[in-house]
């Protein structure tokens, strides 16, 4: 039997399989407003046999938005459009639907990749960003605006606020992004962070902020949907944030009550050295397995099934995390059964399309032909 195809449970969330879809930014939100462009995108992954399907980041406060066109979570307007979304998927998937939930910090009001990612200054039609410390992301931007108290109440309510909305459209569950450089990560990271209160200096007060969101978030998402965090397990740049701290986040995570973890790398700084290839994060992801109780999700091109199953089989990991190779084939996590013998569930309006050397991959179906 596959161990890839094998049912896993992420706190009450029962999956049918460890293969997650992960969060990919699609840049494509009018005012934080979900549209057409997400009931196709999210519609043709839950259609695809996935276990968990994870919302793209999803700001929780206007500031927040990595770019203009960044889906929100932030008013009655975003809900709704969301909302909108989900029940159109769900009239036909009943795949469970997790979202990220993130701020962008010192790395907001920036351009989609396509229009070159840069920071858009706010005559040009951005706004000032916020962040831990006073410190630019890269060379040559202005440094953001460092947060006081109530700027952080401010954003700690936001995140409850998006939470409370998630949960109203019927989420399945919430993870926090911790990783990739944005605001929850800056707090983490020496590099970004060079606070001189009680949220920054020593590990324990830099992870004090992040600690407190999670916390006020778990407080008020539904009980019995879980809720966990995508980290970045190491910087990639000496005397920044690293595995080792990773995992004493971790612990303080899970005997908060976290459900699972999510274990990205790199992002907070342009000085990373990331020696990327097949596979390139799994040994993060293994070695904070082999420190925590809860679930753990690896990522980092992983694209071949094969692969997949070897990372599951020899313990490296509880799910893995598909994202872009998905995009290019969204319908993955078949062809990944067919090749591993196992079965995946599919719309029944796709059943004929079951080639013949899987001619149990869709289970016991059978088609009437006239």
């Amino acid at each position: 039997m596959s161990r890839l195809f094998s049912p896993v449970s992420l706190g009450g969330l029962a999956l049918a399989n460890r293969i997650v879809i992960a969060p990919m930014c699609q840049y494509s939100a009018t005012n934080g407003e979900a549209g057409d462009w997400h009931m196709f995108h999210l519609g043709q992954l839950a259609l695809s046999g996935a276990g968990l399907l994870i919302i793209e980041a999803t700001a929780v406060s206007e500031e927040g938005r990595i770019s203009p066109g960044d889906l929100g979570l932030y008013s009655d307007g975003c809900e709704a459009a969301l909302g909108r979304v989900i029940a159109a998927v769900r009239r036909h998937s009943d795949m469970p639907i997790a979202i990220q939930l993130g701020h962008a910090g010192r790395k907001a009001s920036s351009a989609a990749p396509w229009d070159g990612g840069a920071l858009i200054a706010p005559e040009a039609g951005g706004w000032l960003p916020v962040a831990p410390s006073a410190i630019a992301h890269a060379s040559g931007e202005a440094p953001p605006l460092a947060l006081d108290a109530a700027g952080l109440a401010r954003i700690r309510d936001a995140f409850v606020d998006a939470a409370r909305r998630a949960g109203r459209i019927g989420i399945d569950a919430v993870e926090l992004h911790a990783a990739h450089g944005y605001l929850l990560h800056q707090f983490l990271s020496p590099l970004a962070n060079q606070r001189g209160d009680e949220y920054g200096g020593s590990l324990e007060n830099r992870m004090r902020f992040p600690l407190e969101v999670f916390e006020a978030v778990r407080a008020v998402f539904p009980a019995g949907r879980p809720v966990g965090v995508r980290v970045s397990a190491t910087d990639w740049v000496e005397g920044g944030w690293d595995p080792g701290q990773s995992a004493i986040f971790a612990h303080a995570l899970e005997a908060r009550g976290c459900d699972f973890l999510h274990v990205s790398s790199g992002g907070v700084s342009p000085q990373q050295q990331i020696p990327i290839g097949p596979g390139y994060q799994v040994h993060l992801a293994a070695r904070l397995r082999g420190q925590v109780n809860m679930p753990v999700i690896a990522v980092g091109l992983i694209t071949e099934p094969e692969q997949a199953e070897t990372i599951i089989a020899s313990g490296q990991a509880d799910l893995v995390g598909i994202a872009r190779a998905i995009l290019f084939e969204p319908h993955w996590p078949w062809r990944a059964a067919g090749e591993l013998g196992a079965q995946v569930k599919a719309p029944r309006q796709y059943w004929r399309s079951q080639p013949r050397a899987y001619k149990s991959l869709f289970g016991d179906v059978r088609i009437a032909q006239r």
